[in-house]
């Protein structure tokens, strides 16, 4: 039952998250207006992740971790009645009409990614070469080939594969793939050291990612679009990067038994600058040159490789944290859990800071400003219904 549930909420997650950053990308200029769109919409995740990280210690600590679940029903209800009446309306083509949906390439697509990651998931527990393993991944490999032949072949498709050759795109989807991969696996190695090495109850724990979240939202907020107009996407993602990793190893050099919070600031604090300028960077980079009737499916690659890298980073983390604990037996100890934990973080850092590399495979921004002359001067654009968009799929 838990897994079914659990499978719904990802089904949600899974529309909400490409819908959401399409509706941005189609209201937004490219340009400064949609960065700083995109600042305000990582700036919110941060606010939401610290929020939650703090009331999820309250609510398990009070009632139990049931109840950090069931608090989300009241509040995804209120936002569903209230999200028609304040966002913009989808603008739907007849060719949108016609065309219908890719129900082939859906299931292929989700049969396919799945796999992958149940493979990631299940290879550090069952065995790389296990069935579940590598076996798991070759037939996820497999499907998602045949995905791209079927996507080649209708005239509808979910992903259109023109969007593969948009470098900007990508180069986007990797760097969040190695971001996500970081930033995902290690969010729960430090919960886990901060409970099973320096013994924080729910509470504790929560209250330690309150800083990171702010310093977060702060560089989103106020670094992000700033750095993104002066520097350019190139630059600003491998500045971003670079501070994630280097705040993820800085963190793991004070991961101890006997080290204070005050021990762990430092780390956090270069940990959040990065990770707040990276967000928006690269989902900015992930728009960049993409028609708006193309948004949708453009996000989505975006989001699924967000997901991916979030649950391969997740496996690999752990296998790595866990390497050196015994299988079986008593509770290892404190000391034990905290050098594993160090060294995934210290690993997850290192991988952020290589994948920044991948922002210098983006074109140079164009530094020249379009030429105006009497003969060519454009022409004003028409006026545009705010609050309509064109369709997010």
């Amino acid at each position: 039952m838990r897994v079914t549930a659990r499978a719904l909420q990802g089904f949600g997650a899974a529309l909400l998250s490409p819908a959401l950053l399409a509706m941005i990308h189609t209201c937004f200029a490219e340009g400064p207006e949609r960065n700083r769109a995109l600042a305000v919409w990582g700036a919110c995740g941060s606010g939401g992740l610290a929020a939650g990280a703090l009331l999820g210690g309250l609510l398990t600590q009070a009632w139990g971790w049931e109840w950090v679940l069931f608090v989300l029903v009241p509040l995804a209800l209120f936002a569903a009645a209230v999200a028609p009446a304040v966002l913009p309306a989808d603008r739907r083509t007849a060719r949108d009409r016609r065309g219908g949906f890719d129900v082939p390439g859906a299931l292929l697509a989700t049969a396919g990614s799945s796999l992958v990651v149940l493979g990631l998931v299940s290879g550090p527990e069952a065995g790389w070469g296990s069935v579940r393993g590598a076996g798991a991944m070759a037939v996820g490999a497999v499907l998602l080939a045949v995905f791209a032949v079927v996507e080649h072949r209708t005239t509808s498709p979910l992903v259109p594969l023109r969007l593969l050759r948009n470098r900007s795109l990508v180069t986007a989807i990797l760097i969040i793939l190695v971001f996500q991969s970081a930033l995902g696996g290690s969010y729960y190695i430090f919960t886990t050291y901060l409970q099973g090495a320096l013994s924080y109850d729910a509470l504790e724990a929560g209250l330690a990612f309150v800083p990171l979240t702010l310093i977060s939202m702060a560089a989103s907020l106020r670094l992000a679009g700033l750095l993104l107009a002066t520097w350019g996407p190139r630059a600003t993602l491998f500045t971003g990067m670079l501070a994630n990793g280097s705040g993820m190893v800085l963190l793991s050099v004070s991961m101890s038994t006997d080290a204070t919070f005050l021990n762990l600031v430092p780390g956090l604090v270069v940990w959040g600058v990065g990770g707040g300028i990276t967000f928006p960077a690269m989902f900015a980079s992930a728009a960049t040159g993409v028609a708006p009737q193309e948004a949708g499916a453009a996000s989505a690659l975006a989001t699924t490789s967000q997901q991916i890298g979030g649950a391969a980073g997740l496996a690999l983390l752990v296998a790595v944290a866990t390497a050196g604990l015994p299988d079986s037996g008593p509770a290892p100890a404190a000391a034990a859990v905290a050098d594993g934990m160090s060294t995934a973080m210290w690993v997850g850092g290192a991988a952020s800071v290589l994948g920044g590399l991948l922002a210098f495979t983006l074109r140079k921004p164009s530094t020249a400003p379009p030429m105006e002359t009497a003969g060519n001067t454009p022409a004003p654009s028409a006026p545009r219904d705010e609050r309509s968009v064109p369709d997010a799929r």
